[in-house]
């Protein structure tokens, strides 16, 4: 028998719901790479439904039990008298999502002797410490792809909402005002502007397909470049430098992972380089950006506005920055855990699960880290090292606001 700990975020402040907006999904069989969705042997809940809250349980409860396992599913995660910390003596397998991390530092590693897998259900896991997984022969894995067009989307809402000072309209109109030039005041047309991915993978390039209709002049940073086919077929300028890119574009979107090479890539010192009255856009990683120093741009000007879906910790301290800075349009990370994307990323992790106890191999692309070595989507994203320094710090906050 197992121990599975998974850690998910709290139910609905009104309860689990009884009933849905819809009542289906789009059926979608294959991304454009031609990976395939997740392929579990089975299922035990209906898509579309809330499954990455703790009353959901990613669907797992039925499947586990039935063959012996013990799962534990909480929401309490951070700092030593959580939860999670009270499970992990005897924890084969923890699971958590990047919109409700699990920060398994080397120090919950340590804790946890008979831990053999860590999963990201969703993508990304710099939420562990990836050179302590590999030195512990600890698997790493994730559900590559199931909610990168998500994301994308979400990025491109973002983008349209500061540009065109939506949020702050939206909010004239809930007071009862029709307050025509206070709203437009700082409403832009994105035709024309320049925009720039740093990072061109499964979202970053999603998210240039999506804007090209807008006639806008597309650029990308990223350390594999594209093929010259798709860069025609864009119109793409590729740039080597965060500096390079920065200095022409209008908007910038981060869709990179996290790791030292990329942490706090936005500081006061690159935003000199930003246009002013740029838009940062970051639905990748809260670490990516200083949080003082974007604040501090909004507050002068250099920036006109900033969107996140990512924070640091997470859930983020009441006092943090974010909350309070000017021309923001701030969300608590939802882009990646949309009713669609949950269906993606709980047949995944339910995938990986099947795959793990029958012993047969678990897709290269689901693979972060295997055998002690990065693998499959790993050893593409990441760098050997601890690719969450600091991750640490969040154990020093609790959740303030759900």
């Amino acid at each position: 028998m197992a121990k599975i700990v998974c850690v998910l975020y709290d139910d609905p402040v009104t309860g689990y719901p009884k009933t849905y907006a819809r009542d289906d999904l789009p059926k979608i069989e294959r991304y454009p790479d031609g990976q395939t969705l997740p392929t579990p042997k089975g299922i035990d809940f209906t898509p579309g439904s809330l499954l990455g809250s703790v009353s959901g349980e990613l669907g797992l409860r039925k499947y586990l039990e039935s063959a012996g396992h013990q799962l534990v599913v909480t929401s309490s995660k951070d700092g030593a008298d959580s939860q999670l910390d009270k499970e992990l003596h005897d924890a084969e397998i923890v699971i958590s999502q990047p919109f409700w991390p699990a920060y398994m530092t080397a120090e919950r590693i340590a804790k946890a002797p008979k831990l053999k897998m860590i999963v990201t259900a969703g993508i990304g896991s710099d939420h562990t410490d990836l050179q302590a997984a590999m030195e512990r022969g600890i698997t790493v894995a994730e559900v590559t792809y199931c909610n990168s067009h998500s994301v994308a989307e979400h990025v491109v809402m973002m983008t349209l909402a500061l540009v065109r000072n939506y949020l702050p309209s939206y909010d004239w109109v809930r007071k009862g005002g029709w307050n025509i030039a206070d709203c437009v005041a700082r409403s832009y047309d994105l035709e024309g502007m320049n925009v720039g991915t740093v990072a061109a993978g499964r979202i970053g390039l999603r998210v240039l397909r999506l804007l090209k209709p807008f006639d806008v002049k597309l650029h990308y940073m990223d350390r594999h470049r594209l093929p010259e086919a798709v860069e025609r077929e864009l119109n793409l300028t590729h740039h080597t430098s965060l500096e390079s890119l920065s200095k022409v574009c209008d908007v910038v979107t981060l869709n990179c992972p996290l790791h030292p090479e990329t942490e706090h890539m936005v500081n006061a010192q690159s935003l000199k380089n930003f246009k002013r009255g740029a838009y940062l856009i970051n639905t990748a990683r809260g670490k990516l950006c200083d949080a003082n120093a974007i604040a501090a741009a909004l507050e002068s000007g250099q920036l006109a506005g900033y969107a996140g879906d990512v924070w640091f910790p997470q859930p983020p301290a009441a006092d943090h920055p974010w909350r309070h800075m000017p021309h923001h349009g701030m969300t608590p990370h939802i882009s990646g855990t949309s009713l669609s994307a949950q269906t993606r990323y709980a047949a995944g992790t339910r995938e990986i699960l099947e795959c793990y106890f029958e012993n047969r191999p678990i897709r290269n692309e689901y693979l972060v880290v295997k055998g002690g070595q990065l693998a499959g989507v790993g050893a593409h994203s990441y760098s050997a090292g601890n690719a969450t320094g600091g991750s640490e710090d969040a154990a020093r906050f609790k959740a303030t606001s759900k």
